[in-house]
């Protein structure tokens, strides 16, 4: 059923930021979001909701940090499952109620731990942690597993695996956001050659987060020549992060992220959703935008500069960037 969901549409929209709005409800720096699961579980429903009434297809689950090494920071590692739990509960609640198919992905981001030989957790103590995490996002409801904001193969790899143990289908992105590539030096094409390979595969892979929307659209033009029948997943920053006075800001308006997404299906993404920044209102434009766009010739980064922007990070080497842009996708 998933299967057909996913294949069975041009694209589907993901939802935008969890934290960004959460902030906006109340939520205040060094607290951790997966807390308000129990605290304000109200608060968490509406934001899913208001994603659903903006157009969501995909929402995902209010769980990004909640495995076990990072809840530890907040003293609450005995209560993974339980926040787990009630993160998917809370998504599963707005999505049936919505009159049309919701999917709900359990978030799944990384352990905030480096992997040996770099930091201190092996890959298989990794893979432990996600099952954890991901037993409590299946006991709530989570149709499927999204794995997102991750820099390094290994701690993927070791979430999909701890996906396909826990019996639940899943999708895997990576924040492109050093020079074209991910922190710890994957680079997109790269990342699309390797995920085929992992077992269980993933239901789709693809990028998020980073540093900004020029940039992603950089990325899955890579990764859809790297493998041109791949569900491949855009979710971008709501244009580029600024720091002020103020905090962090972003740049993107509701038209930006609107020809963001025109150009990420013209790029050959098939799931389309808004990372840090992205509130309803930006959600509901590019809804609108993908509404009203058939699929056009594949855009070359001339053309993506000049829709919405320069690139924050631009690759530091030729094969991280596509190589044959202007031949159409699809």
């Amino acid at each position: 059923m998933l299967d057909e969901f996913f294949h069975g549409r041009d694209w589907l929209l993901a939802d935008g930021a969890t934290g960004t709005n959460l902030f906006d409800m109340g939520l205040t720096s060094g607290e951790a979001p997966e807390l308000w699961n129990e605290q304000f579980p109200e608060r968490v429903r509406r934001l899913h909701q208001s994603f659903v009434d903006a157009g969501a297809d995909i929402v995902l689950t209010n769980s990004f940090g909640g495995n076990r090494r990072r809840l530890a920071l907040h003293g609450a590692e005995g209560r993974t499952r339980e926040l787990n739990r009630l993160a998917a509960a809370h998504a599963r609640a707005v999505a049936d109620a919505a009159g049309r198919r919701v999917i709900v992905a359990g978030s799944v981001g990384p352990t905030g731990d480096l992997l040996v030989p770099l930091g201190p957790l092996t890959e298989a103590e990794a893979e432990e942690v996600f099952v954890e995490q991901i037993e409590g996002l299946k006991q709530g409801g989570a149709d499927l597993i999204w794995i997102e904001t991750m820099s390094a193969l290994p701690e993927m790899r070791a979430a999909a695996r701890a996906a396909g143990r826990v019996g639940m289908p899943y999708t895997v992105t990576a924040s492109f956001d050093t020079a074209g590539s991910t922190m710890m030096g994957l680079q997109p094409a790269a990342m699309a050659r390797e995920v085929a390979g992992f077992a269980p595969g993933p239901h789709g892979f693809g990028c998020n987060c980073g540093v900004g929307a020029s940039d992603l659209i950089c990325s899955v033009l890579a990764m859809t020549e790297a493998d041109p029948d791949a569900v491949v997943i855009a979710k971008a920053n709501c244009g580029v992060p600024q720091v002020g006075a103020d905090g962090v800001t972003y740049s993107g308006t509701p038209e930006v992220m609107a020809e963001y997404a025109r150009l990420a299906v013209d790029a050959g993404a098939r799931i389309i959703g808004g990372c840090c920044g992205t509130r309803p209102e930006h959600l509901r434009a590019m809804r609108q935008a993908l509404e009203g766009h058939a699929r056009g010739e594949r855009p070359d980064m001339a053309q993506v500069v000049a829709a919405i922007g320069p690139l924050a990070s631009p690759p530091a080497r030729a094969d991280a960037a596509p190589r044959r842009a202007g031949r159409r996708r699809g």
